[in-house]
């Protein structure tokens, strides 16, 4: 139901991962996700820790999900000196072409603990569904 659009992009993210650059608006770099159906819908899970849900853009076009999330950095006191700084700041994005048979409509979208989920219900007319068999002199017209 869903579509990697670019091979690539894991590489990108292994390579700026090793490098500590951090991601723009222009070159942003890539959030980990998980995906995964859940009953009659599909579950897509974005990891942003320490991102707060006003930095966090979902735009769905077509059938092109993208979702844009920006970490800042927490404004310190003049006081305070940085000893260590692992933590990625900066733009964060993710493309995802979706299947005809979700229903991009009515997409629902939660963020706990620093977990972006969406729910991604299956469109009616992809579900599985019965067909009678009619008698008589021939076919019958199959309403859905």
């Amino acid at each position: 139901m869903l579509m990697r659009t670019d091979p690539f992009r894991e590489m990108d993210r292994i390579v700026q991962q090793l490098s500590g650059t951090s991601g723009t608006w222009s070159k942003p770099s890539v959030m980990p996700m998980d995906a995964y159906r859940e009953g009659d819908a599909y579950v897509i899970a974005f990891d942003l820790p320490g991102v707060s849900t006003e930095a966090i853009d979902i735009d769905v076009e077509r059938n092109m999900l993208t979702v844009k999330a920006e970490r800042r950095p927490v404004a310190k006191a003049d006081s305070v000196k940085m000893e260590l700084s692992e933590r990625p700041l900066g733009v964060f994005s993710r493309q995802i072409m979706l299947a005809d048979t979700l229903d991009t409509e009515h997409i629902q979208a939660g963020y706990d603990a620093g977990v972006l989920t969406l729910r991604i219900p299956i469109a009616e007319r992809a579900k599985p569904r019965k067909i009678s068999i009619g008698t008589g002199a021939g076919p019958r017209q199959i309403s859905a």
